[in-house]
């Protein structure tokens, strides 16, 4: 009995020391930092959405003008990404994520105080630059754990889901408390401190691959219609994303199909499966190859948009729609993304230029649905967002056609 119990200890001692070093794992600590980044970034994204009426009456405009959010916001946020690729081949990485973290903390807390449309579009298009160079986790991202990344990358972009899902819920919580939407921006804001403070503690940052060369040591030529194709991907998906995230309040409300606080639950119902999805997608994708789950998520997005235009007035099926587009659209992002660094070797410049794709996809559908929307209705969101959806796949496969043509012109990206 001695014996068994001493073996005992001996495995506890030893599980003990393999989850003690798993934690203390350099890796592991960055990652899990880069995690709460993007759980900020969720929530900061995920709040502007229900909070627009609010918005838009604090300011004095209509509800119509707020696209501008959505563009400015996005538009800072293409600048951010770009001057985050920048710095990161010039400074520690993680400097430069703690930086723009805290910057867009003290700016998201700001937002809910001015009265004036033109300081609080000024603020959001700064805002948006710290949100880009936040973007850039998704690097530090893939330098850290390299082909392996898949897993990580749905993890990370599941806690960006985790963060959006929060927003709405937190407000539908609010709403009857005059002004309940400023303590949920102060909320996400402090949040945003705590996160930035821990992130410019950190050390280790990654450095970038070491760029493929030819057996003569010359440098392999980079193959930028796969660079531009991946950066199109991202563009058309991210248009979807935001669009449908940031007016499904508007559009759910102005067509009183439910009241504010349904809306509010809505859109928090859009994240929630959303985030089910990642976290159901980080196994998958140890499994399943990119493209296969690329085609799955494109296919059920655009047949589930498909019936939303054909049953735009139904409470009931306008749930179930958002529900499984939610499901439908969370591998698309980081799959899309993992599979351009397996198609290339992703250097801080090629990087920024795929992410900015992603970010001029959160500018301009937004903004142009709120455009259409002020003067045809809401109803214009579903053909909009189906269309960009059908983008998005017609850019999928110029990648897959790109990828097989690099393999035999001899461009390794």
């Amino acid at each position: 009995m001695p014996d068994l119990f001493s073996t005992n200890a001996s495995s506890r001692n030893i599980l003990t020391n393999r989850i003690t070093s798993f934690i203390r794992n350099d890796a592991v600590f960055r990652t899990f930092h880069y995690y709460l980044l993007f759980t900020y970034l969720g929530l900061s994204m995920g709040i502007s959405g229900p909070t627009l009426p609010d918005l838009a009456g604090q300011v004095g405009i209509r509800l119509g003008q707020m696209g501008y959010v959505f563009l400015l916001s996005a538009f800072g946020y293409t600048l951010g990404t770009f001057l985050g690729g920048r710095l990161l081949d010039r400074f520690d990485g993680h400097r430069v994520l703690g930086i723009g973290q805290l910057a867009s903390a003290v700016l998201i807390m700001l937002l809910p105080l001015i009265p004036w449309f033109w300081l609080f579009f000024a603020v959001v298009f700064i805002k948006g630059i710290s949100d880009g160079m936040l973007n850039t986790s998704n690097t530090l991202l893939l330098w850290t754990h390299g082909e392996k990344a898949a897993p990580f990358m749905n993890a990370m972009h599941f806690f960006f889901g985790l963060g959006a899902f929060l927003s709405p819920f937190i407000v539908a919580r609010l709403i009857g408390i005059p002004f309940g939407y400023r303590l949920a921006y102060w909320g996400v804001g402090l949040f945003g401190v705590f996160v930035g403070m821990r992130t410019m503690l950190l050390h280790g940052s990654p450095s970038q691959p070491h760029t493929h060369t030819n057996s003569d040591g010359t440098p392999i030529p980079v193959y930028y219609p796969l660079v531009i194709a991946s950066a199109l991907f991202l563009f058309f998906y991210v248009g979807v994303e935001i669009t449908y995230a940031g007016w499904l309040f508007t559009y759910a409300t102005t067509l009183n199909i439910t009241n504010a606080a349904g809306a509010a639950y809505l859109t928090s119902g859009f994240w929630l499966s959303f985030t089910i999805g990642r976290l159901i997608s980080i196994p998958v994708s140890t499994r399943l190859r990119p493209r296969a789950i690329i085609t799955a998520g494109l296919a059920g997005c655009l047949f589930i948009l498909v019936l939303l235009l054909v049953l735009p007035h139904s409470k009931i099926f306008l749930w179930v729609a958002t529900i499984i587009l939610g499901f439908c659209m969370v591998p698309l992002w980081p799959t899309g993304y993992t599979l351009a660094g397996q198609s290339m070797k992703l250097t801080a410049r090629l990087s920024a230029i795929i992410l900015v794709g992603d970010s001029l996809g959160g500018m301009i559908l937004p903004w142009l649905t709120g455009q259409v929307i002020d003067f045809a209705g809401p109803t214009s969101m579903v053909p909009l967002v189906l269309a960009s959806m059908f983008f998005n796949l017609v850019a999928f496969l110029f990648i897959i056609q790109l990828s097989r043509d690099r393999k035999t012109t001899g461009f390794a990206a």
